[in-house]
């Protein structure tokens, strides 16, 4: 069973997320890899052998990045062959703006999850609303098809601490139901 995390990023904030999604993940199983969208496209047979994939962009101008767009269109080769289909999936997305349409990111990454067979995995978090800010309880942007972060413009610098925390339990999830799973 493997879990592999493939992501695209700009400026480094979608990575941290990917890494906080794997240190998740690996609370339940050892068997996570995170891969870049270049690494990914190196090397298919991985993705082919995994039990689920996770999709990760940042939204740039309402969409997934370019990078991540070359890689969805790179899988065209194998597509008509299904071979993701049964496979878990799920994804998540990153933006510097509290909306900055978020949600089609993640129905372009569900889609396309969905033209390859796959079965998606939603957060499964709902948020606490323990507070007047939102945002810093788990799930707090309130996004339920995949997982939704927030951060600032600093290089290196990620949402709010219980964005990184939400990553981390929708990690955890991931891998609960993977294991689950059997293709």
């Amino acid at each position: 069973m493997s879990i592999i995390i493939i992501y695209h990023s700009g400026y480094g904030h979608t990575k941290i997320v990917a890494e906080h999604i794997a240190k998740g993940a690996a609370t339940v199983t050892p068997d996570v890899r995170l891969l870049s969208t270049e690494e990914a496209m190196a090397d298919w047979e991985v993705l082919h052998e995994a039990r689920a994939l996770v999709f990760g962009s940042p939204t740039y101008m309402g969409s997934v990045s370019a990078g991540f767009k070359t890689f969805m269109e790179a899988t065209g080769r194998f597509w008509y062959q299904q071979k993701w289909r049964d496979k878990l999936a799920a994804g998540f997305t990153n933006s510097s703006t509290l909306n900055g349409d978020k949600l089609m990111v993640l129905q372009q990454l569900s889609i396309f999850a969905a033209q390859h067979g796959m079965l998606w995995i939603p957060t499964g978090i709902v948020p606490e609303f323990e507070n007047d800010v939102q945002k810093e309880e788990p799930n707090g942007l309130a996004s339920y098809l995949g997982l939704m972060t927030l951060s600032d413009n600093a290089i290196g610098e990620v949402h709010t601490p219980k964005g990184v925390a939400t990553a981390e339990l929708f990690g955890a999830r991931i891998a609960r139901l993977a294991l689950q799973h059997t293709i």
